[in-house]
C-alpha cells in the first residue's frame, strides 16, 4: 500500500516511504516541488491498481485506476501511458517500515501476468 508522488517536471513517480528514504519529504508536510502528491485511494496497492501519468501542457499529470475497469479504458484512449511498478521500484532506496533503506527490492509476480 502506498501514496504515490510525481515529479511534475520529469514524470518520474515515487512513493512516499521512497520520498522519506531520499529526504525529499519528512512525512508530515507536502513535499517540496516538483513532486505533487497523486490522488488515490490510501490503500492503492500497485497489485489492484495502476499509476497512470500524461503530459499535458508542459507538465506532467498522475492519476491512478482500478485495473481492468472501463475508468483505466477510458484513460488509455485518452492518452495516459501506464507507469510499471518496475520503474516506480527503481526510484531510489527502498524504506523500510522505520522509513530507512532495506536494500534492493524485487517485484512480487502479478495474478495479471500469464
Amino acid at each position: 500500500m502506498a501514496s504515490f508522488f510525481i515529479d511534475f517536471e520529469t514524470g518520474r513517480v515515487a512513493t512516499k516511504r521512497q520520498l522519506m528514504a531520499a529526504n525529499l519529504h519528512n512525512g508530515v508536510d507536502p513535499p517540496k516541488r516538483p513532486w505533487h502528491p497523486i490522488r488515490s485511494d490510501v490503500d492503492a496497492s500497485t497489485l489492484w491498481y495502476v499509476v497512470l501519468r500524461k503530459r499535458e501542457r508542459g507538465i506532467w499529470l498522475g492519476t491512478v485506476a482500478f485495473r481492468h475497469s472501463d475508468h483505466h479504458s477510458l484513460l488509455l484512449e485518452q492518452g495516459w501511458d501506464e507507469v510499471p511498478a518496475e520503474e516506480i521500484v527503481t526510484f531510489g532506496p527502498a524504506a523500510g517500515p522505520d522509513g530507512g533503506p532495506v536494500g534492493p527490492v524485487e517485484m512480487s509476480p502479478s495474478p495479471f501476468d500469464s
